[in-house]
């Protein structure tokens, strides 16, 4: 789960990438990276930290032309903490390539190995994202081969390049002397959305709040499979370039990932979650009278539209009983200490006022490893509430996650292989209520302008109904992927970074 965003101009665009990437922050704060082209050099600032730590005025300076790229990254694969692996990547030929990406490759060992011994090219890191680049580079070397490059060539290694991978991508990528190329996998699992300037630049970027906080108009979703050339005067050329092509978008970034602000293949995010409450409010009703619920509040901060909506619907006063530290740094391990875990109630503090002496609901947008919760209805009842129901507007998460978002392995998961009363016993609730998987998405497609909706075939949603869309996952291949989730250092202790074992906190 990464924010990309390419930008074609008559100006530096530097600064413009700068502000698309920090609307995009929410995607991705290990590490942040921009490339800029100037006539035929590339100009490179990436490393880890989030956008604001990552450059200075130097950098920027430093950051000169009128066509870049960037992103913010958060690591599904690799090693969470090297440097070599934060985004763009860079290959030299042919032509000089830098590409961002966000998703993760399912079969990226194939891939490794294929690319040494057939495409005799070198990879140096263990990123996924390395391996699409070399892929690409050496399918545009293929189509290219003795004629110049021309969007008709790029589109035809495009295809290949859609023929060799599995998985899930958005990529934009920018080659030296000719423009900006960006493309979805066949799915559309993850976003890529264009849009204009009044001046005549394109952006191409994750979310469509990038762009119109930009300054840019959203013109539409790039389409799944399709690959869509800008060259250096904004000219916008696009092609399908994947047969069989069909719209199935990760439903985990409408529940959780996106903005709630952006639009997304056609899907207002805000009233997405809106509608994730009004079904959830059925499900409450039949498990806890609502005369038995004081008060309804959020888990910041995904959920407060669900939790708006389910108030409304049922008649409960809505209060904000959480309050946010934005501020929380990392945990520093010095030699001979021990591993500190965080605790929530760092992050976390309770209005007390708002818990003593009554049943609270707590709405959150969903539950993944449990031990958040638990903590999390523990602070409820120290603030002194009488009851603590628990309602999650996404079902329960039961399958990993092999698409880039980053998740725990099956057995981490505190709904795999549990019923929800053993899950609620687990978290300490006097009563837990999850949205169902058929209403969830039901609600979600609810969300789709009309325009939009003839053209969704449905949603990738296997962390909650166990099908994995690419048709190429069993337990084998599960196994193997888990194996390749971000390492880090001894130095940073064992101390969990998955960004669903913690409240968003972006």
């Amino acid at each position: 789960m990464c924010g990309i965003v390419g930008v074609v101009s008559n100006a530096p665009v530097n600064q413009l990438l700068y502000d698309a990437m920090l609307l995009l922050q929410h995607r991705g704060q290990d590490a942040a990276g921009i490339v800029t082209l100037l006539e035929r050099k590339f100009f490179m600032h990436k490393a880890k930290g989030m956008v604001r730590d990552v450059f200075r005025t130097r950098n920027m300076r430093a950051l000169p032309g009128n066509v870049g790229l960037g992103q913010v990254r958060y690591p599904t694969a690799g090693n969470a903490y090297s440097e070599e692996e934060a985004q763009p990547f860079y290959v030299n030929a042919p032509f000089g390539i830098v590409m961002s990406h966000n998703g993760n490759l399912t079969n990226a060992q194939t891939l490794r190995a294929e690319l040494f011994s057939t495409d005799h090219r070198h990879t140096n890191t263990e990123s996924d994202s390395e391996v699409l680049l070399n892929v690409l580079a050496h399918e545009l070397e293929r189509s290219s081969r003795g004629v110049p490059l021309q969007a008709k060539e790029i589109f035809a290694a495009v295809r290949n390049v859609h023929q060799r991978l599995r998985g899930s991508y958005a990529v934009v990528a920018l080659i030296a002397g000719h423009g900006l190329l960006a493309f979805r996998d066949p799915y559309g699992i993850r976003p890529l959305c264009i849009g204009r300037s009044a001046d005549g630049s394109a952006m191409v970027a994750s979310e469509s709040v990038a762009l119109e906080g930009s300054g840019f108009v959203l013109e539409r979703d790039i389409a799944p499979g399709e690959a869509v050339f800008i060259d250096l005067q904004g000219n916008v050329q696009s092609q399908q370039c994947a047969q069989g092509a069909t719209r199935n978008p990760c439903i985990f970034e409408f529940v959780y990932l996106a903005r709630p602000d952006s639009t997304m293949d056609g899907i207002s995010v805000y009233q997405a979650r809106l509608n994730l409450g009004e079904t959830l409010a059925k499900r409450v009703v039949s498990t806890v009278p609502p005369s038995e619920i004081d008060v309804i509040i959020p888990i910041p901060e995904s959920s407060r539209p669900s939790a708006t909506q389910l108030a409304h619907l049922l008649g409960i006063p809505y209060r904000e009983g959480f309050v946010k530290n934005r501020y929380v740094g990392r945990t520093f391990i010095m030699p001979g200490q021990g591993v500190r875990k965080k605790s929530v109630r760092q992050k976390l503090n309770v209005i007390v006022s708002e818990f003593k002496g009554r049943n609270v609901m707590l709405v959150d947008d969903s539950i993944v490893r449990g031990t958040t919760s638990r903590e999390i209805v523990q602070m409820a009842r120290d603030a002194g509430a009488k009851k603590v129901y628990l309602a999650s507007a996404a079902p329960p998460v039961r399958y990993p996650n092999v698409y880039g978002i980053d998740m725990p392995t099956k057995d981490e998961l505190v709904a795999h292989g549990r019923t929800i009363e053993e899950v609620r016993e687990l978290i300490g609730a006097d009563a837990l209520i999850y949205q169902d998987v058929e209403g969830m998405k039901r609600a979600v497609m609810k969300a789709a302008s009309p325009s939009a909706a003839g053209t969704l075939s449905g949603f990738e949603a296997s962390c909650f109904d166990g099908v994995y869309i690419t048709g190429d996952i069993d337990t084998d291949s599960i196994s193997r992927m888990q194996s390749s989730r971000p390492q880090g250092s001894s130095e940073e202790g064992d101390e969990d970074t998955s960004r669903l074992t913690l409240p968003n906190l972006s």
